[in-house]
């Protein structure tokens, strides 16, 4: 089994797909009318509308999006320039000093981290 893709929904997905291309610094790979999909090394981050979602997530803790990257600290800066809410600046969490974690909030309020990659 593999993780294919996150759908995210938004009532304004258009908005939220500008802002993760700014982050992906890419265009989508793939639109179809409000939807839009970005390959992020092989999985798929989406966007689209829902008629049941409107406004701010209620629960942004609830799920975390993760991004690996090899330089948590130049990422953070990066993507904190681009206006996106800071909800961590780079730590270690827990006792390994070679693991980094950032947490931002996104235009519609859903959480999304950079983190060193893991190695299993």
């Amino acid at each position: 089994m593999k993780l294919d893709s996150v759908l995210v929904f938004s009532d304004k997905p258009k908005k939220l797909a500008a802002f993760y291309q700014k982050v992906f610094g890419k265009k989508p790979g793939w639109t179809g009318g409000d939807y839009f999909g970005f390959d992020v090394n092989g999985s798929y981050f989406m966007v689209g509308p829902h008629k049941d979602v409107h406004g701010k997530a209620k629960e942004p803790k609830r799920i975390l999006i993760n991004f690996s990257t090899k330089n948590v600290k130049t990422e953070f800066a990066r993507v904190k320039k681009l206006g996106a809410k800071v909800i961590a600046v780079p730590y270690h969490p827990g006792e390994s000093p070679d693991m980094w974690l950032s947490t931002f909030a996104d235009p519609d309020g859903n959480y999304f981290q950079f983190g060193s990659e893991m190695k299993m």
